[in-house]
C-alpha cells in the first residue's frame, strides 16, 4: 500500500509539472489536416488495424507530446519510423489542432475478440497490480475506466491489444524511452509477457 501511495504521489507531481506544456488546438482545423492520418488511424481515430493505435478520445496533451517526440526522434521505438516523416513538417499549431480533433472524436467499442481468461487476469493486474513484484496498479495513472488522466497519462480503454503489448515490450527493453521519469520502463521491466498480454486484452475489452 505504501509503494502504491508513493507511485500515485509521483504521478500527481508529474501531472502538475506537465499541465502547462500543451497548447489549445482547433478541432475543425485538425480535421482538415487529418486526411494523412486516416490510412493508419482511421478518419475518426478509431483505427481498425491492430498495430496502429486508436486516437479517438485520446488525451490531447498526450497526442501533442507524442507528435513532438516523433518530430525530435525522442520516441524511437521499433515502430516509430513511419511517424518521423509524418511529424516532421508539423508546426506547433498543426500539432495542437490534430490533437484537439482526435481528442474530440467518440471512441467506439473495439470489435476485435479478446481471450476471456486473459481479460480476467488483466483486469486484476490493471486494478490491483502485483505487489510482490513491484508492479503498481495501472488504474493509478490511467484511471479506473482506462480513460487516461490529463495531461500525461493516455487513454487506454479500447486500445488494440497487440499495440499495447508491443509498447510494453518496448518499454521493458528500453527501446521506447520517452516516458516521464521512466515510469513505464520501471513498470514494464517487472512484467512477464503473459502479464503484458493479459493487461492488453483487458484494455482492448473496455
Amino acid at each position: 500500500m505504501k509503494k502504491r501511495l508513493v507511485f500515485a504521489a509521483a504521478a500527481a507531481m508529474l501531472m502538475s509539472a506537465g499541465a502547462a506544456q500543451a497548447a489549445a488546438g482547433n478541432a475543425a482545423a485538425g480535421q482538415a489536416a487529418s486526411a494523412a492520418c486516416a490510412a493508419c488511424h482511421g478518419a475518426d481515430g478509431n483505427s481498425m488495424a491492430p498495430t496502429f493505435p486508436r486516437l479517438a478520445g485520446q488525451v490531447p496533451e498526450y497526442i501533442q507530446k507524442q507528435l513532438h517526440n516523433f518530430k525530435t526522434h525522442d520516441r524511437n521505438d521499433p515502430d516509430a519510423g513511419i511517424m518521423f516523416g509524418m511529424a516532421a513538417p508539423l508546426d506547433e499549431a498543426a500539432i495542437a489542432n490534430l490533437a484537439a480533433y482526435f481528442a474530440s472524436q467518440a471512441p467506439t467499442k473495439n470489435p476485435m475478440p479478446a481471450d476471456a481468461a486473459l481479460v480476467a487476469k488483466g483486469k486484476n493486474i490493471y486494478n490491483g497490480g502485483v505487489a510482490e513484484r513491484n508492479i503498481p496498479a495501472c488504474a493509478a495513472c490511467h484511471g479506473p475506466a482506462g480513460k487516461g488522466l490529463a495531461p500525461l497519462f493516455p487513454r487506454l480503454a479500447g486500445q488494440h491489444g497487440m499495440y499495447v503489448t508491443n509498447q510494453l515490450k518496448y518499454f521493458k527493453a528500453g527501446q521506447r524511452a520517452n516516458d516521464p521519469a521512466m515510469m513505464m520502463r520501471g513498470v514494464a521491466k517487472n512484467m512477464t509477457d503473459e502479464e503484458m498480454q493479459a493487461v492488453a486484452a483487458y484494455l482492448q475489452s473496455l
